[in-house]
């Protein structure tokens, strides 16, 4: 009986691994649109990578499957085959969707803290691991009791 389970476990797995594999590049595929221009296609993806869905949040226009993504990815395509710059193509779409649509955006006064919050953090978790380390070491140097017992 034991046998039998193994044998169908092991042919199920099989047959996921066979379809896994079969629609794997199917399901890369999200954006399968290629211009004729090998460098236009590069700014193309370049700038794709650079916008935030804004359904996703958290992935850019290139990896995301929702609708919303396809229509701004078919925006970026066409403003540059109407002959905008990149800087021209973020500024639409910044103007349009605010800066949250870019994953890096320009430094400024909104977005300052942004830029400023991984310093002053770090520079805080400099300072407390500072005194931590200061305060146990004057504690354990006015501490004998741990020489007394070693000489023991």
């Amino acid at each position: 009986m034991s046998y039998l389970i193994n044998a169908v476990a092991t042919a199920l797995l099989w047959g996921f691994c066979a379809v896994s594999a079969i629609y794997a590049p199917i399901a890369q595929a999200i954006d399968p649109i290629e211009l004729e221009d090998p460098v236009l296609q590069q700014r193309y993806w370049d700038l794709s990578h650079e916008l935030r869905c804004m359904q996703c949040q958290n992935q850019s226009i290139a990896d995301s499957p929702v609708g919303l993504a396809g229509d701004l990815r078919r925006e970026v395509r066409e403003l540059l085959l109407r002959g905008f710059s990149d800087d021209q193509v973020r500024d639409h779409l910044r103007d349009r969707y605010g800066d949250f649509i870019l994953f890096r955006p320009d430094f400024n006064a909104r977005t300052a803290w942004l830029w400023l919050a991984p310093v002053v953090l770090l520079l805080l978790g400099l300072g407390v691991a500072w005194r931590v380390l200061r305060r146990r070491g004057s504690m354990v140097s006015g501490d004998d009791s741990f020489i007394e017992e070693s000489r023991r």
